[in-house]
């Protein structure tokens, strides 16, 4: 039971444990610069909307003002705590989203995996608020 820190702690010659690291560190960066630009780019699309750009950086709130973006109702932030029905939930949501900037339901794909919300924020999209068109259930 003693050796198992004396283990852990251990490296080889090859020096793996700081190219480990080195890794891990450059794929933080990585990531949170992923995670800053597709924030700027939610920040813009809420500005487009008319909502103000820094509520794209609070969580849950974000989320509320999004609804508010499609004209879907408050109470879908509840829906959106429930597991399996949320990923149902934010694929009608990022519809809607797509169809608010006048892009059909295929566009929902591209917001689905961040592009989408930065072509909107970037581009020459403009809001319509032409959103939802089924029935606000």
């Amino acid at each position: 039971m003693t050796m198992i820190p004396a283990l852990l702690l251990q490296s080889d010659s090859s020096g793996s444990g700081i190219g480990g690291l080195l890794v891990a560190g450059i794929t933080t960066i990585v990531m949170l610069a992923l995670v800053l630009v597709l924030l700027a780019g939610l920040w813009k699309v809420f500005v487009k909307a008319g909502q103000p750009g820094w509520a794209a950086i609070v969580p849950i709130y974000n989320t509320y003002i999004l609804l508010q973006i499609v004209g879907r109702p408050a109470w879908w932030l509840l829906l959106m705590l429930i597991p399996f029905v949320n990923l149902v939930v934010f694929i009608i949501v990022y519809v809607d989203l797509a169809k608010a900037f006048g892009q059909g339901a295929i566009f929902a794909l591209l917001i689905l995996f961040g592009i989408g919300l930065l072509m909107l924020g970037f581009g020459d999209y403009r809001y319509t608020r032409t959103a939802p068109t089924a029935l606000p259930i």
